[in-house]
């Protein structure tokens, strides 16, 4: 496996500016401690919010941090949260990733845990899912649709299809953030560390205990340029019609 730099062509891609604004969407880490005006922040929440929400139900929250003194009480926790994961999952390049390019990633994490602090905006998007409502005639069908086989699965794997039922309604409007986020010139990348301490992190920012946190996206004027990302190639990874 190998990755390749996609650089964006938009007379190759028949000129939507979208795909150019995918094709240099790379996490940016290092960002300028300048403020980011309320009225973008709320541009940044309303694609979130334009994204598509699973049964559209639309039980999404957005959590955002603009103050320097809950930053810098939340830096700590990034912290932790950084050097558990450059310890473990993180403390090797990916596969196809050599070895000095995944140098400047951690450095480029590393810089960001070590100015957290400075951070203009920290986005945490929430979701806590309905009760579902079901009746007796609604669960006969599902029984009888499943089969037993189909059922005994769905038991052995509710907790994870929970999982994915509320990451669907939230990871849609993350991604149109983070476009978003790109087209206005802003740096920010999408982390899931601060789940290693999800309930301190809760705790700090006042988030109910029946409600999840799906990411913490840092978001702020870059310090450096946007440039192509380095991705597998397509033809690496599409499988048609069948694996």
């Amino acid at each position: 496996m190998t990755f390749e730099t996609v650089q964006a062509d938009a007379s190759a891609l028949d000129g939507p500016a979208l795909f150019p604004t995918m094709s240099t969407m790379r996490a940016m880490r290092r960002l300028k401690p300048d403020a980011v005006p309320d009225k973008t922040i709320d541009q940044l929440i309303q694609a979130a919010v334009w994204g598509p929400s699973g049964g559209n139900m639309q039980c999404y929250e957005y959590v955002v941090v603009t103050d320097r003194a809950v930053m810098a009480r939340l830096a700590p926790l990034w912290k932790r949260c950084v050097d558990a994961y450059l310890a473990t999952t993180g403390k090797h390049a990916p596969q196809g990733m050599d070895d000095a390019a995944y140098g400047r990633m951690v450095a480029a994490i590393e810089y960001q845990r070590d100015h957290f602090a400075d951070t203009p905006v920290l986005i945490i998007p929430c979701y806590k899912f309905p009760e579902p409502r079901f009746d007796e005639e609604g669960l006969g069908v599902y029984a009888q649709a499943l089969g037993p086989a189909g059922l005994e699965h769905m038991t052995n794997t509710q907790t994870r299809f929970q999982a994915l039922a509320e990451g669907s309604c939230v990871y849609p409007g993350v991604q149109n953030l983070l476009l978003a986020a790109r087209a206005l010139g802003l740096a920010a990348n999408v982390t899931i560390w601060h789940l290693f301490l999800e309930q301190e992190w809760k705790e700090a920012l006042g988030i109910p205990a029946d409600t999840h946190t799906f990411a913490a996206i840092p978001v702020g004027l870059p310090q450096g340029n946007f440039g192509p990302v380095r991705r597998r190639p397509v033809a690496d990874v599409i499988h048609r019609d069948r694996w």
